[in-house]
């Protein structure tokens, strides 16, 4: 069954397919999700809280979540580059989106390890 990220505030409600989401990105009280089909949303909710929800909610999908800094949270099945000296990260669906995102070295060299280890 598929597993779904519902995201519930005082006037929205939105359910996502967990493997739909590419990466979440923050600013402040407002968070976006952008999604595979190149869709985004915006929520009122901090990245923190999102967080919880994804270990609350998501059972096996929700390993695939990693935070990379203060205001990104990225899927790993649509990581396709990691650049450490750039500092550049870009995210792809595999068809016709790609996403380019900024993270500090460390971030990308603790998540190109963690990769590595994976593929050993």
């Amino acid at each position: 069954m598929k597993e779904h990220l519902t995201i519930s505030t005082a006037t929205d409600l939105l359910r996502l397919g967990a493997e739909d989401i590419i990466f979440i990105t923050s600013d402040g009280n407002y968070s976006t999700f952008m999604l595979a089909y190149g869709n985004s949303h915006v929520v009122t909710m901090q990245l923190g809280q999102i967080e919880k929800l994804i270990k609350q909610q998501l059972e096996y999908e929700g390993a695939k979540y990693i935070r990379i800094g203060k205001s990104l949270i990225i899927n790993s099945d649509y990581i396709q580059y990691i650049n450490i000296p750039k500092q550049q990260l870009i995210l792809s669906d595999g068809k016709m989106n790609s996403y380019s995102q900024t993270a500090s070295k460390e971030a990308l060299r603790q998540l190109k390890d963690l990769i590595d280890k994976t593929i050993k």
